[in-house]
């Protein structure tokens, strides 16, 4: 019971940074006019945050 404690809070926390990551504040920062690839900074940052959390979900799920 105390690993699905465990678990659960890590995951609890890892929603918490992913909110941090996609509010306001921080968007602000890659909201630019720049491209790379031909892809504007914004969506390359947001699908790399979205990707980064799953990835970081899967390993704590699986790890347990």
């Amino acid at each position: 019971m105390n690993r699905h404690r465990l678990l659960g809070q890590r995951l609890a926390a890892l929603a918490i940074v992913g909110m941090l990551l996609l509010n306001y504040p921080i968007l602000s920062l890659v909201d630019r006019e720049q491209m790379l690839g031909g892809i504007p900074v914004l969506y390359i940052y947001l699908f790399g945050v979205w990707l980064g959390l799953i990835w970081c979900m899967a390993f704590l799920i699986e790890r347990q």
